[in-house]
């Protein structure tokens, strides 16, 4: 355990004395079925929509806490990933003073969040096998560095961290390891969730975007301490998840059934698509995925790029990322987009 982890060191002295917007539906206890709601002047008339959403949503929380084994007090949802992310960096890292370390290559919103926060991204490249290089990490450290993120099932690579490595930075690391695991039902890994009571630094991110296949909702998670999410809480804007998608959510994660049963057909499509690709004349390596994606190297990522697009199909070209030149990242979709992907893979010359 971070023996030397404090989250006061880490929150943001503006955000440190800050009071959470309250509105009448944080104060009470209820499920407003018996409550006349004349406190925030909307319109009356029932459409489904017509009140402002819970705040606290706390009925999707209550689902997610006891599928999870956690309280939900360790949980805070997001307008999707992105703004759990930009609630995390404006939380506790200063503009112009405080640094984040990420692992390039990787996913290109936390440069993003960076950037508009105006905090410095201390980029540590991952090893060559895809894996965190711990003492080059810990190298780029300083007492300013407060945010460390761990993609894991990492994009564009498509692989898991080693437990070992990321359980050597949960301990040294001083601010938050954040562990993005927006792919992490697709993985034969645990997830991290499992292991919160252990590292006090420890934040959990994941969204119904990738295996629950509401990416159009836009829901993200953020699970952490319930010190951390309270600190998070108080820059939270009070109706951030609209009613819609809370209702949606709901409804989805009660239907784990479906969800399972989804994510197991993307994973034999993934298997298909990998013997394909095993075969294609100019595909030079596949990398092992623990995703909903298989990331290849190819002969002329650019040319392959354009070649696909001009058949129609459209793919990630990541040659431009740091140890990918070459790469194109391919998202399993279902059998007959599958069927026409590799249709067009087999007569490319």
């Amino acid at each position: 355990m971070n023996k030397e982890f404090n989250i006061q060191n880490l929150i943001r002295e503006n955000v440190k004395g800050l009071s959470p917007y309250s509105s009448a539906r944080d104060e009470y206890v209820s499920d407003g079925s018996r409550m006349v709601f004349l406190d925030a002047n909307e319109n009356p008339f029932e459409n489904g929509v017509n009140r402002y959403p819970d705040p606290q949503q706390r009925g999707l929380k209550s689902v997610l806490a006891e599928q999870k084994g956690i309280t939900a007090e360790n949980i805070l949802l997001g307008n999707g990933s992105d703004e759990v992310l930009d609630l995390i960096f404006r939380t506790f890292c200063e503009p112009k003073i405080d640094n984040i370390i990420s692992l390039p290559p990787t996913y290109g919103m936390y440069q993003v969040l960076a950037g508009i926060n105006t905090v410095e991204n201390r980029e540590v490249l991952l090893t060559e096998d895809f894996q965190p290089d711990v003492e080059a990490i810990l190298q780029r450290v300083d007492e300013h560095s407060k945010l460390l993120f761990l993609c894991s099932p990492n994009n564009p690579t498509g692989n898991v961290f080693s437990e070992e490595k990321i359980v050597r930075l949960l301990n040294a690391f001083k601010g938050l390891v954040v562990i993005d695991e927006a792919y992490i039902d697709f993985a034969k890994s645990e997830s991290w969730v499992s292991r919160l009571g252990e590292f006090p630094n420890l934040v959990i991110t994941q969204t119904l975007s990738k295996a629950y296949g509401m990416a159009g909702i836009r829901l993200g998670i953020c699970i952490a301490s319930k010190e951390i999410i309270a600190a998070v809480n108080k820059i939270k804007p009070p109706y951030n998840v609209n009613e819609l998608t809370q209702q949606k959510a709901l409804k989805r994660v009660l239907d784990l059934a479906s969800v399972k049963n989804e994510v197991t057909n993307i994973l034999n499509e993934r298997e298909r698509l990998l013997e394909v690709l095993r075969e294609v004349s100019f595909v030079e390596k596949i990398y092992a995925s623990d995703a909903n994606f298989v990331l290849a190297k190819v002969d002329d990522a650019n040319k392959r790029y354009k070649q696909l697009l001009g058949e129609g199909v459209v793919v990630r070209n990541r040659t431009t990322q740091p140890l990918c030149e070459n790469t194109l990242r391919f998202t399993v979709g279902t059998p007959d987009e599958n069927k026409k992907l590799i249709e067009v893979l087999n007569k490319l010359t």
